[in-house]
């Protein structure tokens, strides 16, 4: 059992650095973040890819579930960043984060705390599962903190929340990797 995390920069080469640690694995689990739009080619074409990319005998599923990480063998989160932003969509603090809604006085201050409190329920279940797993896990996540600050409170909710995400897997990982421009640099 060990936890990686492999953090970089959108498009920096660390979903295919997170694959090759696990080469030679018989068995891998793909937990897969991000479901295709099928109005969204772009994005599509970039799952496309990532499926390509991946051995024909990796198992992939498809979910946002923290308790799948507890599982056996080994796992490849792709990604976090994804995983983070379903979070943020399952828990509704989009709609109480963004004061340029079109519902904006409609939502009450018990909304965004609510809102807060489920994400930070879910936010704790992926760290709680992360460290509990029996599972050789390889996590992907985009370091978002390196560029400029977002324009909108949504924008910076998020950039906050996976930064703050990310810093509490780094500090249960047994290695911690940094890829820039495909070279990928061991932190720990």
């Amino acid at each position: 059992m060990s936890r990686v995390l492999v953090l970089g920069g959108s498009r920096s080469g660390k979903s295919a650095h997170a694959e090759q640690l696990l080469e030679g694995w018989d068995e891998v689990t793909y937990l897969a973040t991000s479901q295709v739009d099928a109005a969204d080619a772009e994005w599509a074409a970039r799952v496309a890819t990532h499926r390509a990319r991946r051995p024909a005998h990796w198992t992939t599923v498809e979910t946002t579930a923290p308790s799948e990480l507890v599982r056996g063998g080994a796992v490849l989160v792709d990604s976090v960043t994804t995983w983070v932003a379903a979070l943020m969509d399952e828990t509704g603090i989009w709609d109480v984060a963004d004061d340029a809604g079109a519902h904006a006085a409609d939502r009450s201050p018990a909304d965004a705390v609510a809102a807060r409190e489920r994400l930070a329920e879910r936010c704790d279940a992926l760290v709680s599962n992360w460290v509990m797993t029996p599972a050789h896990v390889v996590a992907v996540s985009d370091e978002v903190g390196l560029g400029v600050v977002p324009e909108t409170r949504a924008g910076r909710l998020f950039r906050d929340t996976l930064g703050t995400v990310n810093q509490r897997l780094a500090a249960t990982a047994d290695e911690v990797w940094f890829v820039v421009a495909g070279l990928p640099q061991r932190l720990r």
